[in-house]
């Protein structure tokens, strides 16, 4: 048996390069000669563009992890664990858990075996086939801690889990032992956002005995669950997609270190056109408002619709934080501060003049997203699924956000 293992990463099904696990856990992923050569190769990461646009193929070992771009397509927290354990690898050896895993990825990536490849070391120790270690795997990833499922619609207006996990168009999101209401707060909070204006995938707030299919183990919390449809995937096939802790080569563990908003606003005015910074813009001001101090570098994202040129994706994972953690900062600095009761048109002023983004389209947003914001609150904030106690923190908090009163 050999002590080499190679796993194929394609990208919206082509092969394009392989990450290679050799003695000591060491990884190495390396793009094949053919998607380097190709001047209209399909973007995998803006983390591989260099400051000329051309491709960066020198790229660094990892041991026991694979580099961080593949790291942040797997999960974190209890799903990761789970997950393992279904697939019996180890959880904290990333080659072998993304070989288990790469069948359903984030974005238009998939990973696999190669053709005529031993698996992977600890895998192939215990003499198991493929496909029957696999059997009973849920093989999806979905990065990030909450609990959260891939889901088929199926009439009348209910959600099925794949069989293997593989294929959902949905994401569905379970209720939390510690956060009271969470999948009827990110509904609230993503109901809100799309009546504003924001681009929202569609969402729905359903009892968990309208999802059929839930794994062993999922179910035993009860309550709502959350589900919305996927942005990276459609009846034409994969939309690849990146999180801006891919775009900025960071392991999930930092994604609320090293970057601001400045910094994904510097790549946004590079990358993508105005109106995306308009979103951006308008979706900074909203979580300030509601008081989510969670929107971290993995709650961003890019996605490739035409394959290579970037746009902001949809907006996600929006929740007011405030009602649950005592916390009021933001995940990110805005421009020279995080405290969200110092976020003021100043703060977006000065992030709009370090970034180079234009002031008067920063400013005009910032106002029509204020405006529409109260507008909208004082006409459904009574009709969201929300107790009383938690809408009051909110508008006790959004009244203490200086930007609040323009």
């Amino acid at each position: 048996m050999t002590d080499v293992s190679i796993l194929k990463v394609l990208l919206h099904g082509q092969q394009i390069g392989t990450i290679t696990n050799a003695p000591g856990d060491q990884s190495l992923f390396a793009f094949d000669d053919a998607y380097v050569a190709d001047p209209q190769r399909p973007t995998l990461s803006l983390r591989f563009k260099d400051a000329l646009g051309g491709l960066i193929t020198d790229i660094a070992k990892t041991r026991t992890r694979v580099s961080p771009f593949f790291s942040n397509l797997l999960p974190e927290a209890p799903l990761r664990d789970y997950l393992a354990r279904k697939a019996g690898v180890n959880a904290k050896r990333e080659f072998q858990l993304l070989w288990a895993l790469g069948a359903d990825l984030p974005g238009a990536i998939t990973v696999a075996q190669a053709d005529g490849n031993p698996l992977p070391p600890d895998v192939a120790d215990h003499q198991v086939a493929e496909s029957d270690r696999l059997k009973h795997a849920l093989r999806f990833s979905l990065a990030g801690v909450q609990l959260k499922l891939p889901a088929i619609e199926v009439a009348p207006g209910g959600l099925a889990i794949p069989q293997h996990g593989i294929g959902g168009s949905w994401i569905v999101k379970l209720a939390s032992a510690r956060f009271e209401m969470l999948p009827e707060n990110e509904f609230s909070m993503m109901t809100l956002a799309a009546k504003i204006g924001m681009d929202v995938p569609d969402i729905t707030l359903l009892a968990l005995d309208d999802i059929v299919g839930l794994p062993d183990g999922f179910g035993g919390l009860g309550g709502s669950a959350f589900a919305v449809r996927r942005f990276d995937r459609s009846d034409a096939g994969l939309i690849h997609s990146e999180d801006f802790a891919q775009v900025f080569d960071m392991w999930p563990e930092d994604k609320y270190k090293r970057i601001s908003y400045r910094n994904i606003a510097n790549v946004l005015a590079a990358e993508t056109p105005q109106d995306d910074i308009a979103e951006f813009v308008r979706r900074i001001v909203f979580n300030a408002l509601i008081g989510n101090a969670d929107m971290h570098a993995k709650n961003w994202s890019l996605i490739y619709p035409e394959r290579r040129g970037a746009r902001l994706s949809p907006a996600y994972d929006f929740i007011s934080t405030i009602p649950y953690l005592n916390d009021t900062k933001s995940a990110l600095t805005v421009g020279r501060t995080k405290k969200m009761y110092e976020f003021s048109l100043a703060e977006l002023d000065y992030l709009a003049s370090k970034a180079r983004l234009p002031e008067k389209l920063v400013r005009n947003m910032a106002k029509e997203t204020v405006a529409r914001f109260h507008e909208i609150w004082a006409t459904e904030s009574k009709n969201l699924p929300l107790s009383k106690d938690m809408l009051s923190v909110i508008e006790a908090h959004m009244a203490k956000v200086p930007i609040s009163a323009l």
